[in-house]
């Protein structure tokens, strides 16, 4: 069962659960070299992300448009949103800011951002070391994700699956969600903060793999990128909210 944690939600049907600070072991020994060396991080600052991914609908309401390569049925408007590259999630981002500044939740003021690569696994994983949150048995995946072996070739309404062990949906499979970081090619700079990795490279992190991929990229620890200006129609996003 779920943590029950603080959460609140917001006017287009999403629920944000707060995440406390912690420490974990980042990246997986056993994983790629792009997931290596495994190191601790410390996150220090708390912060509210979705419980879901980004829908539609919300994306739709803010933007004006909706990009998604899946919008048939009557009930589109609740699978996520793809088709949207990191460059124009920061432009909904700075939308959503703009309309929701003087908003006040559990009051206090917060900015609307993108998570950085290590929050993304440090949520996913809450509290566990195995390969994905629920164990290591790729058997289990499809009952907390939408996966190439179960997807039925499309994205999927949000929240169908279990929660991992901190009330999370969606986060193995269905779409990968972009980050804030630069992409590097593996661990040996990372300073095991909480801030996202900054650098040159016009490629930025997408994690948790999507309805096309196999389950070994649906790892918790499992890393794919992409240049900024990207549309895949395997990968949308998750919101953080971040108190000031």
């Amino acid at each position: 069962m779920a943590d029950q944690r603080p959460f609140f939600d917001d006017e287009f049907g999403g629920r944000y659960l707060l995440v406390e600070p912690g420490d974990f072991m980042m990246g997986d020994e056993k994983g790629t070299r792009s997931e290596q060396p495994v190191h601790n991080v410390s996150i220090k600052d708390p912060f509210f992300c979705g419980e879901r991914p980004v829908t539609q609908a919300h994306w739709e309401t803010i933007m004006g448009n909706n990009p998604s390569a899946f919008t048939d049925g009557w009930a589109a408007g609740l699978r996520p949103v793809e088709q949207v590259s990191w460059d124009e999630v920061h432009e909904f981002l700075n939308q959503l800011n703009q309309l929701d500044h003087s908003t006040e939740r559990l009051g206090v003021r917060g900015i609307w951002r993108l998570p950085s690569e290590a929050e993304w696994e440090y949520l996913s994983r809450a509290n566990t070391t195995t390969r994905w949150a629920f164990g290591d048995r790729d058997g289990d995946l499809s009952d907390y994700g939408w996966h190439a072996g179960n997807s039925g070739a499309s994205t999927r309404e949000v929240g169908q699956k279990k929660a991992n062990p901190w009330g999370f949906l969606d986060l193995h499979g269905q779409v990968s969600e972009w980050c804030e970081d630069t992409f590097v090619a593996n661990y040996e700079s990372h300073e095991g903060i909480q801030s996202p990795k900054q650098g040159d490279s016009l490629r930025r992190i997408h994690r948790g793999g999507s309805w096309f991929t196999e389950s070994d990229s649906t790892r918790c620890s499992s890393r794919g990128s992409a240049l900024t200006n990207h549309q895949s129609d395997g990968i949308g996003f998750r919101l953080v909210w971040q108190p000031v």
